[in-house]
């Protein structure tokens, strides 16, 4: 283990890769990186599988398969995706044997083009748990207004899902408000609540961009001094949030049945500006039950030459809300960013996920003229 990224998980913070590739199954990249540098899950979206799927031959043999077979695009991205994140799940068995399912997680995301659509969401977030058939999937859904009835529904299933795309403290908690209904209606429906387990993808570096954008055209120097504070201030009290509801009476009724709290996760933790650390989404946000789930870029500098000194955000939210009142005095609109980035979070899955369906289109259409 490099003592690093050791350091950050015995401070409570459980490091999940923010990729997935069939040659990382097949080079044993994954199981590496499990061994040298604390992995302990893995999450996927749209725009890795698009990567994965166009940017090797590793596919080639499965995809000449299913063209024989005549399956149409829509089946083969079914058969290519779920097929790579079961053996994902098969590598983390074992942590997610050691830890009773909390590590050791893989996750794969709903078709976003659906993200609006509740009903078809909670169809195809049964579709994708059954077809993986692994105790340790987490089922992705987007956070959108539609998604949280979706999420609700999921959980009462007795499915384990990762929510993502959360930028907002008040989709936030609306988010949990979700969780927890679903664990009500889980234990109403008879399923076991210690083996439901959940994440809330809070985002983290996307809010930085936008924001520090806006604060580039005020072009003051006291916006000039905000820029790179709102994105870890927006996380702190995101977690200030996670600590107030999972000490409420609702929650605390649940954990009495097992119910296991839904962990803070802090997506988009690469730095988008050079200007800033490259670790900055990490060692600013470390805290007790979170889970950091990083691109390779950002693990390996944070095995590199990552500071980790211990809990970075308790204690902070007073200046957490500060930075962002400061950023209200001047104009920079809290409810406006939020907005703007979910929308445009979801439109780049969108488009990546149907880049994908395009060129795996081609690539049966080659396959089947090669066959």
């Amino acid at each position: 283990m490099t003592i690093h990224t050791a350091e950050l998980s015995n401070a409570g913070v459980s490091i999940w890769l923010d990729d997935l590739s069939r040659k990382r199954l097949i080079t044993g990249s994954l199981e590496e990186l499990i061994a040298s540098k604390n992995v302990v899950g893995v999450t996927t979206n749209p725009s890795i599988f698009h990567a994965a799927i166009t940017g090797s031959d590793d596919y080639d043999a499965q995809i000449a398969e299913l063209a024989k077979a005549g399956a149409d695009v829509e089946k083969a991205v079914m058969e290519i995706t779920t097929a790579d994140v079961a053996e994902a799940c098969d590598v983390f068995a074992g942590l997610a044997a050691t830890t009773d399912g909390v590590d050791g997680r893989v996750s794969i995301e709903v078709d976003p083009r659906k993200a609006w659509d509740t009903a078809g969401t909670i169809a195809e977030a049964k579709v994708l748990h059954a077809k993986v058939g692994r105790d340790n999937v987490h089922i992705k859904i987007p956070a959108t207004v539609e998604g949280l009835e979706a999420i609700t529904a999921t959980l009462a299933e007795g499915i384990s899902v990762n929510v993502t795309l959360i930028f907002s403290l008040e989709r936030y908690r609306a988010v949990i408000n979700a969780f927890l209904s679903g664990l009500e209606q889980a234990k109403a429906n008879g399923h076991e609540l210690s083996k439901i387990h959940s994440v809330a993808s809070f985002f983290v570096s996307r809010v930085d961009t936008e924001i520090d954008a806006r604060l580039t055209a005020i072009g003051t120097e006291e916006a000039a001094a905000l820029k790179g504070k709102a994105g870890v201030a927006n996380a702190r009290l995101a977690y200030q949030v996670y600590e107030e509801v999972f000490s409420s009476e609702r929650w605390n009724l649940l954990a009495e049945a097992g119910a296991r709290p839904q962990r803070p996760l802090w997506a988009s933790t690469g730095v988008k500006d050079p200007a800033y650390p490259d670790t900055l989404y990490v060692t600013e946000l470390v805290a007790a039950n979170v889970v950091n789930t990083m691109p390779e870029k950002t693990l390996d500098a944070v095995a590199d030459h990552g500071v980790i000194t211990g809990d970075t955000v308790s204690g902070t939210y007073q200046e957490a809300n500060t930075v962002l009142d400061a950023l209200d005095a001047l104009g920079v609109s809290y409810n406006d960013v939020v907005a703007k980035l979910e929308s445009e979070g979801l439109e780049k899955f969108v488009a990546a996920w149907k880049e994908l369906l395009d060129d795996l289109q081609k690539a049966l259409d080659s396959a089947s003229k090669e066959g």
